[in-house]
């Protein structure tokens, strides 16, 4: 069959179609891969980040009350904000009772966990097993466990111990960890048993929890000193103890599991460890306040909530250097990062 060739005055038109064809998809598919999701604790919302753009999009109210912490569906869908209340833990103040549930495509709230009374519910995060939804439930010193479809409270773990803030669960989904900020101990939880098995000691007083990525190592750190607790999981006691500049907060490791990201407030900083020798390798300079870290699941960025900036600062993990930090809401804390199935 032959074929007509183009017209020259029609070239400029035919490229300029040729060239929406083949990169307007791919941008519109790049910018819809995942969003970050930001409790904006001074605006009692939950922002909704385009982080490609480094804009939110959207901020979703919570009618008035504040969630510190957030989490998303596996699908990527929906967002849950537990309702902690307008203090600090420990502090006196409300007594928040729910968790809202919020679609992420409508910008709104769709659905709510009533736990019945007040309990301060604070971090919610997902089972990578049986889909369960784990939170932090304070007053009442437990972990409440949600049915997700059904958003029925479904059970309860004990902690033993009050101001269980943070919870952190292994990636085989056996075991549960709580971050008991006042007590300054760690609660081992058997998930399937429901119950405690073993309560660490750290320091007068305790904050944040996240566990590497083979489940070997537990981390969490000392209020009281600078320095982060490395707790064995196998033997269920602290392991060693790493120095650091000042007080550390939320931390989080990297997906090849060599590094541990450690936000220190005091001095403005993320400390960088190294897991194999357990000591600080390099420190990132961040905007003032940096409390939490999420690290994005490709591995190549980290974020890190810069509470009283108002931002949350961008790091890339190749390069360790702050690429950019965007405004993201009144006093933007808990992290989250919905991934679009």
């Amino acid at each position: 069959m032959r074929t007509r060739a183009l017209p020259p005055a029609l070239f400029p038109v035919a490229l300029a179609a040729l060239s929406s064809f083949l990169f307007f998809p791919l941008s519109k598919a790049y910018s819809q891969e995942g969003r970050l999701l930001v409790a904006q604790k001074g605006d009692h919302s939950l922002g909704i980040v385009d982080a490609e753009a480094g804009t939110v999009i959207a901020s979703v109210a919570e009618n008035g009350i504040t969630g510190h912490e957030v989490t998303a569906s596996p699908d990527g869908r929906l967002a849950y904000v537990p309702i902690y209340g307008n203090s600090g833990v420990g502090k006196p103040g409300t007594d928040g009772q729910n968790m809202v549930v919020i679609d992420l495509a409508a910008q709104k709230i769709t659905g709510s966990v009533d736990f019945g009374h007040g309990v301060r519910p604070h971090l919610p995060v997902f089972g990578p097993k049986d889909g369960l939804l784990y939170v932090t439930t304070e007053l009442d010193r437990t972990v409440s466990i949600i049915d997700p479809k059904t958003l029925k409270i479904v059970g309860t773990i004990p902690t033993g111990q009050a101001e269980s803030h943070m919870l952190a669960i292994s990636h085989d989904g056996r075991l549960g960890y709580t971050a008991n900020v006042g007590p300054g101990t760690v609660s081992v939880l058997d998930l399937a048993a429901r119950k405690t098995l073993k309560v660490i000691p750290i320091s007068g007083m305790t904050q944040r929890i996240s566990i590497s990525m083979d489940d070997k190592w537990v981390f969490t750190a000392d209020q009281t000193k600078p320095r982060m607790a490395v707790i064995d999981t196998a033997a269920n006691q602290v392991k060693t103890w790493v120095p650091l500049d000042g007080l550390g907060y939320g931390s989080a490791p990297t997906v090849d599991g060599h590094w541990l990201l450690m936000a220190l407030p005091g001095v403005n900083e993320v400390a960088v460890i190294d897991l194999e020798t357990m000591k600080v390798a390099r420190s990132v300079t961040t905007p003032v306040d940096p409390e939490e870290v999420l690290v994005r699941p490709d591995g190549k960025v980290a974020y890190v909530s810069c509470v009283n900036s108002n931002q949350v600062a961008e790091i890339d993990l190749a390069t360790w250097k702050v690429t950019r930090a965007f405004a993201t809401g009144k006093q933007s804390d808990g992290l989250a990062w919905a991934t679009a199935k």
